[in-house]
């Protein structure tokens, strides 16, 4: 009998230590299998900007443990401002079937959004996502879509007012942006209500190409006192250098959305830490791809923010950037 109890008992042992050890391997399956991530930007492939951009969030991925090649595959295509080849683009996306797709721009989210509603959808530097129709609210999304927005709607008070600051002589701001975009209304409204208690008067300059942008800087520079609030839009940011060489020429004091016009050489900029968007942008990605819905996770209002003067660009306007401006600066370009 002892004979014959001996090996049964060892093979109870041995299923006992194979099963637990079946968790773990299916874990660890799980864990190996390569996800896919789709992005989809409004900026060209050779772009500065995005570039930075989608480092950072490649980097801070890494961090999260995804490695492209390894456990993770990336999936990029670039709109390069052209807004009619978004849908186009959104589609080819959705067709490879992504655990998730980065969305980049208001624009592109709406491209992204009308060509899938269950892929989740992590979106960056987009203005006004309630009013878009991507979630409910931004505590609760409940759709398919969250993620980061770009600015609040009242930031562009601050503009106006930074723009009073630096150039106290300038009386009428002209908001420079693209109609086509939501950002374009999305601040002008907010400007109109912040505008009396400046004061300032407002002209709205609406821009879609160069040709557009010359007109409304000789139409700015034709009345005295102007100066002008350049909004956060694609449009801008990819003719960047012909608005800072504009604004030189014409002697138009201007503040912009991001530090990257500073450092190209225009006068002055407040703006979120990109950097941070994008990693709050990538943490989102790394909690989808681990199970969490986009309609769970509410969306994220940026909270670090930089004053940028570039005293270069004030000078060859003639302007003296005040001292109390200059000590409250985060950083200063000689």
């Amino acid at each position: 009998m002892q004979i014959g109890v001996l090996p049964r008992r060892k093979l109870l042992r041995l299923m006992a230590a194979a099963a637990a050890t079946w968790p773990i391997a299916g874990h660890a399956q799980q864990r190996e299998r390569t996800k896919r991530v789709a992005v989809l930007t409004a900026l060209p492939a050779d772009d500065a900007v995005i570039k930075m951009r989608l480092n950072v969030l490649l980097e801070e991925l890494a961090h999260l443990g995804w490695s492209p090649g390894q456990n993770l595959t990336m999936d990029y295509r670039f709109g390069a401002g052209q807004s009619d080849r978004y849908p186009a683009l959104a589609q080819d996306l959705v067709a490879a079937r992504p655990d998730a797709i980065i969305a980049h721009t208001t624009q592109v989210a709406i491209a992204v959004q009308r060509a899938t509603r269950d892929i989740p959808v992590v979106f960056f530097d987009v203005s006004d996502p309630i009013g878009s129709g991507f979630i409910a609210s931004l505590a609760r999304p409940s759709g398919n879509m969250t993620g980061v927005l770009l600015y609040e709607a009242g930031i562009v008070g601050k503009w106006l007012a930074l723009l009073r600051e630096i150039a106290p002589h300038v009386t009428r701001a002209a908001l420079l942006g693209n109609p086509k975009t939501t950002a374009f209304s999305y601040f002008q409204r907010a400007a109109e209500a912040a505008a009396p208690s400046i004061p300032i008067e407002l002209v709205a300059a609406p821009v879609g190409n160069d040709a557009e942008i010359e007109y409304e800087f000789q139409s700015l520079a034709s009345v005295p006192n102007g100066g002008l609030v350049v909004l956060p839009d694609p449009t801008n940011v990819s003719h960047r250098e012909r608005i800072i060489a504009l604004a030189a020429h014409h002697y138009l004091p201007a503040v912009y959305p991001f530090r990257l016009f500073t450092a190209a050489g225009g006068l002055m900029a407040y703006e979120t830490d990109q950097r941070d968007v994008s990693r709050l942008a990538a943490a989102y990605i790394d909690r989808i791809l681990h199970g969490a819905k986009p309609g769970d996770l509410p969306v994220q209002v940026p909270t670090k923010y930089a004053t940028v003067v570039n005293l270069k660009a004030g000078r060859t306007i003639g302007l003296e950037v005040p001292p109390s401006l200059l000590v409250r600066a985060d950083e200063v370009i000689e």
